[in-house]
């Protein structure tokens, strides 16, 4: 009877545990997804909403030389840059997939994406966010991606 009883809390703590850890995933996935909603209908008050004041941005390219670079891009210029950009102008990162790691109240999400305008294909790479917990709400803190040319799957806009 013992070993029926330890082995029904240990099947339940499981499940409990596993749903908590799927909860936590999708809430740190609707962080990233809510940013790319506000990215995508240019609005800066949405973007801002998921985003830490302190987020650091950079990316990761081939300047025209060839030459690979570290940039670092300061975060209201890049959202001016995106509210500017005119309505007539379509424009959409499509991501490919989310691999979420979450310890505590820090998180990884690691999104390849294909990026598109006005349904020409202008680069892929890979975006790497850092999150972190703040009163129970996960903030973007860092964010980094990479852009190339090269290795990507160019299919136009569904």
């Amino acid at each position: 009877m013992k070993k029926l009883i330890s082995a029904l809390f240990i099947i339940v703590f499981s499940i409990t545990s596993y749903s908590q850890k799927t909860s936590e995933e999708e809430n740190v996935k609707q962080t990233i997804e809510t940013f790319f909603d506000g990215f995508h209908s240019r609005d800066s008050l949405i973007m801002k909403s998921v985003v830490n004041e302190e987020i650091v941005m950079q990316s990761i390219g081939r300047n025209p030389e060839g030459e690979l670079k570290l940039h670092h891009e300061d975060f209201g210029k890049f959202l001016k840059s995106i509210i500017s950009i005119p309505a007539t102008t379509l424009f959409r990162e499509e991501l490919h997939s989310y691999e979420i790691k979450i310890d505590g109240d820090m998180a990884n999400v690691w999104t390849p994406y294909t990026l598109y305008v006005n349904e020409v294909f202008q680069h892929c790479g890979v975006n790497n966010f850092q999150l972190f917990r703040k009163n129970e709400e996960w903030q973007i803190i860092y964010l980094v991606d990479t852009r190339r040319k090269e290795g990507c799957d160019q299919r136009k806009l569904e």
